[in-house]
């Protein structure tokens, strides 16, 4: 299987270079012209000038985009035919990969991965005579001009952006600034290696709590790698769960109509109209192409179709930098209906075979144990060798009691009983 829940992504090495330049020819053969953009990883300009030469040879021409978010790359891409991101997001440092977009933002749709893949096994490049031509690009100004129409931040705003040393060290520490803020950065320089861990969960931003405290912030944003998600801490310093931001989203941008995810809560169904794909912003997007106002998932990935189709990490920072502005969130926070929510996950080589052992159809769209009064989804990764368990109760006990049925399940399945 070539394509995960968001692109092709894997460890870096031999195999991937020469996957990306297969890629390239088989897009290249598809379209005239791509951008390209990239990430910050030491592995980026190798594995973005192999897709970029697979294009060329096919034919087609490449705007080369640097260093920018994935959002960027994808905004651009209504300037070309197509676009491609050299990034492995949120994954640890020997990872990398490569996400396609369609001129409309949305990554490809699974039909076209499917002809990507099928175009492997015949490729044809061009001759020396059609060579594509290579035309330098600037992604960041078309994309911060259009979002800086779209937000209003109260002036010398007190803000905490944290950009992981990744892509978004680009764009959102300009942007905020320019959009009127007080922002003080960190690890926005673009290092090359992740100071801290790329995904930006709670654990894994333990600092940032006190340095609200400390600087009086008014809230704090977050990136990974390639800022396509976009986490915050509200103004008393307390991480806020994607659950939670996705239900704050929808009410302050009065959407009626919300595409999310199956592992989402179920509490957003009490503010709006909800439709519910497979996990994967990619599926989100899809959707929101046919129907709804607003979509994400609580990983942190939040698409606004008024930008593009993909999910847009420094929109996000600066809509929820406009929201600090105007409400108390901590309070905002307190008047939102939540249940508790319960994640883990099971390092398993052979997680896709147990899943489909379990009865999936699709090892990453997994499978979901429901009752009256709570759920459990139970997936492969589609990026990472892990079984992910989530569950929701209405109390935190039936909450524990979906994740408990959850996991003897996939227990049972290793040890052969199922």
């Amino acid at each position: 299987m070539l394509f995960g829940s968001s692109g092709i992504r894997r460890l870096y090495d031999q195999d991937l270079m020469s996957l990306a330049l297969q890629v390239g020819i088989a897009v290249g053969n598809k379209v005239n012209s791509v951008l390209v953009g990239r990430d910050c990883r030491t592995t980026g300009p190798a594995l973005s000038n192999s897709f970029i030469a697979g294009v060329c040879s096919a034919g087609a021409d490449v705007y080369i985009g640097g260093v920018a978010p994935t959002p960027s790359i994808a905004y651009n891409c209504r300037f070309t035919q197509a676009a491609c991101m050299v990034t492995a997001s949120h994954n640890p440092d020997p990872y990398n990969g490569l996400k396609l977009f369609n001129p409309d933002g949305s990554s490809f749709k699974t039909c076209q991965q499917d002809e990507v893949e099928d175009a492997l096994s015949s490729l044809s490049s061009a001759n020396w005579l059609n060579q594509g031509v290579l035309k330098e690009y600037d992604p960041l100004t078309p994309h911060r001009e259009t979002i800086l129409q779209n937000i209003e931040v109260q002036e010398k705003l007190p803000v905490i952006l944290d950009c992981g040393n990744g892509a978004g060290c680009a764009l959102t520490p300009q942007l905020l600034g320019d959009a009127g803020a007080s922002v003080l950065s960190i690890n926005a320089n673009p290092a090359g290696r992740f100071s801290r861990p790329s995904e930006p969960l709670q654990e894994n931003l333990p600092y940032i709590p006190s340095l609200i405290r400390k600087t009086h912030a008014r809230c704090a944003v977050v990136h990974d790698g390639d800022a396509d998600r976009m986490m915050a801490f509200d103004n008393t310093g307390a991480y806020i769960p994607g659950d939670i931001l996705l239900i704050l989203f929808a009410k302050y941008l009065g959407a009626k109509r919300v595409v999310t995810t199956y592992d989402a809560s179920m509490a957003v169904e009490e503010v709006a109209e909800v439709r519910r794909t497979p996990v994967g912003d990619a599926f989100v997007s899809e959707q929101l192409v046919q129907w709804g106002d607003f979509g994400g998932e609580p990983s942190g990935a939040w698409i606004f179709p008024r930008i593009s189709y993909c999910p847009d990490g420094p929109y996000a920072a600066g809509l929820f930098c406009e929201m600090a502005g105007e409400w108390n969130i901590a309070e905002e926070i307190a008047s939102i209906p939540h249940y508790p929510i319960l994640r883990h996950s099971l390092d398993l080589d052979q997680s896709h075979e147990i899943l489909y052992a379990l009865g999936a159809v699709n090892p990453t769209d997994g499978l979901r144990l429901e009752e009256d009064d709570g759920w459990c989804l139970v997936r492969a990764s589609g990026t990472e060798p892990k079984i992910r368990f989530t569950a929701e109760g209405r109390t935190h006990e039936y909450a524990q009691k979906m994740l408990d049925q959850g996991e003897k399940l996939v227990r049972m399945a290793i040890q052969g009983k199922i």
